[in-house]
């Protein structure tokens, strides 16, 4: 019996541990098992060609809210041509009900952690004894189940991020995440993953992602993973998501001692305010956020990364500006604005008719509008998130985005920012840098009224960071200082970039 587990991942440089935990765990049925990824940029055709190259008996697929829209095109094409290739769904996608996205084609549905089910399934394939279509699992036992670290290949290393837990679960009841749905955490063997995260470095691997929704909930475990890189010799990459109100000393101590760029630590706010906060069950102490995000912007060098959601039930434009305003007034660092989603399973729905909350049923299930936002104001608000990033949280446009709203309110200053940008592109893709500093350029000097020579010398500064890189033809008629300083090699910068 031939198998295959595959998944189509958001980008190439990312990887599936889930498939992973699959194949180390398929006992006798391993050496007939083969992984195949892809990503959703590839063509589902020729996906499908590839999947069934070598005749599979089974197909196990990943199921998530990225890709679901084209797992349901590729199980039709494979059910086609190979209607007797079986196909067994799993994933978080899948785990919950209802299905939005039609995938009545698969054979087998395997809703929650299937590390050991997807074998069992295969097994009773194998014998022709499987019974139910859709197989709800409980949770395995983390300490029992085999290690998947040695199946990511020196490509993996090479090439991706390499995916890595240890834990599952979370122990809050967030009513938009998926994970509050966990009963509770659950740890993996500590001794064991420090073992297999070492064979990983012995082998070239430097690019970590920690998929645990609360590392720093279990201190003896976080300072033990901190003090695995901290014996490392630099450069390496370590992603952990964090909760904002729990950084004990032991673990300020050791974040201190990262080298620059060596951690990145996404921490999600979501709001900042209490009653909203109090909606969806999520609970915010906030003389410790303003704490510990004042520690990690001032006395570390991690690059933090801050979450906050538009259109949580009760929160108002106002009110989600009055979060963006005061977590500018905390830090420097990256935050991401996302729009709320209502997922299959989650708590979120309770609130469906008391805030007149309105979703899409079309992946990712984003909010149309409530009783405090319009369509119109969700739709705004896209483009404000889309413009932020391509902006502020790039990074280039350090110096000179501050130029927007200098002592005002960053939320207002940068909404009409934003209105006015879409205005001139009628898009919020496939602007190139050069047309997003001619933007920036014209907005502040046109629509803001500063001085053009003041906003050069910003942005001069910002867009000349790297080497090699050209003085833009916009900037070129105030750029005679900087020309000359180059030249003369006072500037730190090259002749070539003038």
């Amino acid at each position: 019996m031939k198998i295959i587990l595959t998944t189509l991942n958001s980008r190439f440089t990312h990887s599936a541990i889930g498939l992973r935990y699959l194949y180390a765990n398929m006992q006798e049925l391993q050496d007939n098992t083969q992984i195949l990824e892809f990503s959703i940029n590839d063509a589902i055709q020729t996906i499908a060609e590839k999947l069934l190259f070598n005749a599979p008996d089974i197909i196990g697929i990943g199921v998530y809210i990225w890709n679901v829209s084209e797992i349901a095109e590729l199980i039709h094409i494979i059910k086609k041509v190979s209607p007797e290739t079986k196909i067994i769904l799993g994933g978080p996608e899948v785990t919950y009900e209802p299905f939005r996205v039609n995938l009545d084609d698969a054979d087998y549905i395997i809703q929650g952690e299937g590390d050991r089910a997807f074998y069992e399934l295969c097994r009773d394939i194998q014998n022709d004894t499987p019974n139910e279509r859709i197989i709800k699992m409980t949770l395995p036992k983390l300490k029992e189940l085999k290690l998947p670290y040695e199946y990511y290949t020196d490509d993996d290393i090479k090439n991706r991020y390499i995916y890595v837990e240890i834990s599952r679960g979370c122990p809050f009841e967030c009513e938009f995440c998926l994970s509050s749905m966990d009963e509770k955490v659950r740890a993996f063997n500590l001794d064991e993953i420090l073992e297999e995260f070492e064979k990983l470095w012995q082998r070239g691997a430097r690019n970590f992602k920690f998929v645990d929704r609360t590392f720093n909930l279990n201190m003896k475990a976080a300072n033990a993973i901190l003090d695995f890189f901290l014996s490392k010799e630099a450069p390496y990459f370590a992603h952990f998501e964090v909760i904002p109100d729990h950084f004990p000393e032991s673990l300020r101590s050791k974040i201190k001692q990262f080298p620059n760029g060596a951690l990145q630590l996404e921490i999600g706010i979501q709001t900042l305010n209490l009653e909203v906060a109090k909606n969806v069950s999520r609970i915010l102490k906030l003389d410790k956020i303003e704490q510990n995000v004042a520690f990690l912007e001032n006395e570390t060098t991690a690059h933090i990364h801050l979450d906050l959601i538009v259109g949580l039930p009760g929160e108002s434009l106002q009110s989600f500006g009055a979060n963006l305003d005061t977590l500018m007034s905390m830090s420097s660092c990256e935050i991401q604005i996302g729009i709320l989603k209502k997922l299959s399973g989650t708590y979120i729905k309770r609130h469906d008719e008391e805030f007149a909350m309105v979703y899409s049923n079309i992946p990712p299930y984003d909010i149309l509008k409530n009783s405090e936002l319009s369509f119109n104001d969700i739709q705004i608000m896209k483009r404000f998130a889309r413009f932020w990033d391509l902006t502020y949280n790039s990074g280039n446009f350090k110096k000179s985005i501050h130029l927007l709203w200098k002592d005002e309110s960053v939320y207002e200053n940068f909404y009409a920012f934003g209105l006015w940008m879409y205005e001139q592109t009628d898009s919020t893709w496939k602007i190139s840098l050069q047309r997003l500093g001619e933007l920036l350029f014209g907005y502040l000097s046109g629509v803001k009224g500063l001085d053009e020579q003041y906003i050069a010398d910003a942005m001069l500064e910002d867009m000349m960071k790297l080497k090699g890189r050209a003085i833009p033809a916009y900037l070129k008629p105030f750029a005679t200082d900087f020309i000359h300083n180059a030249k003369s090699g006072t500037s730190g910068f090259n002749k070539r970039q003038a």
